[in-house]
């Protein structure tokens, strides 16, 4: 369960910014890469999904019933399965990356179904049976007053740090591959549909995105500090139910 400084903070928003918002108690002022080339813990090596795994669950204020997470074995690989029905609620893991010039993100991940009332553009239709969520780093000077104002309450009132845009790499019901559109609760999240559609539903889909280039083309320019990275399959807008496995994500540095 969140704990009070959680729900206070996610009340900040709607829907599509509490991911923001709760991300930021998680992430906090994250800490420094680790040594590894990939800084990602990967699902296929834990032994568990608690908080000592370098994963911790994701949930959101007045969303009471959660996706569930757990680790299974798919094929000859351990893999995280993702139930969702009528609910929402992820997995995080805190970074705190300079993306240079290219980073590429690399996943496999399967679904049983898309959703029949999935709509990218719409608040009605904001569900995915699974979506990768990227971080980005807030930048004080880019932003508003207003903006600025509410993130330096929050700093005063919790120690905390809100994470600023942020890039949704989702599995579309309808929305073309490799569209890009702005999330329907706000334009800080820009969705970006990496699979659309039912042709391979069923089937492990590998994907691989260079974060750097996807987030000059949503935001119009090079991206800030990476903060953190969630996957999430969630289904409370539509009252679906899917099921998804992630496999292990990867975050390299481009050629």
């Amino acid at each position: 369960m969140l704990n009070q400084k959680e729900v206070t903070v996610g009340r900040l928003n709607r829907k599509g910014n509490w991911l923001t918002a709760s991300l930021a108690v998680v992430f906090g002022l994250a800490g420094s890469a680790g040594a590894d080339n990939n800084p990602i813990p990967g699902f296929s090596s834990l032994q568990d999904l608690s908080e000592s795994s370098g994963w911790e669950a994701l949930e959101f204020p007045k969303i009471d019933q959660h996706s569930r997470y757990e680790l299974v074995t798919d094929g000859d690989r351990q893999v995280v399965r993702a139930q969702t029905s009528g609910g929402a609620s992820g997995l995080i893991t805190r970074l705190d990356l300079e993306p240079g010039d290219a980073l590429i993100l690399r996943w496999r991940w399967k679904v049983s179904n898309v959703y029949d009332q999935g709509n990218a553009r719409a608040k009605s239709g904001d569900d995915y049976p699974a979506r990768i969520y990227v971080a980005f780093e807030f930048e004080k000077d880019k932003a508003g007053f207003f903006e600025r104002a509410k993130r330096s309450a929050v700093e005063v009132l919790f120690g905390e740090t809100l994470p600023g845009n942020a890039l949704n790499y989702i599995w579309a019901n309808q929305l073309p591959v490799d569209n890009i559109v702005a999330n329907p609760y706000t334009d800080q999240t820009m969705m970006i549909a990496v699979n659309s559609g039912n042709e391979q539903v069923g089937q492990w889909v590998t994907v691989e995105r260079d974060i750097v280039a996807d987030y000059r083309r949503a935001f119009g320019e090079a991206p800030p500090r990476l903060v953190g990275i969630a996957i999430m399959s969630d289904s409370d807008n539509t009252g679906e139910s899917a099921t998804a496995w992630y496999g292990d994500l990867e975050l390299v540095t481009g050629e």
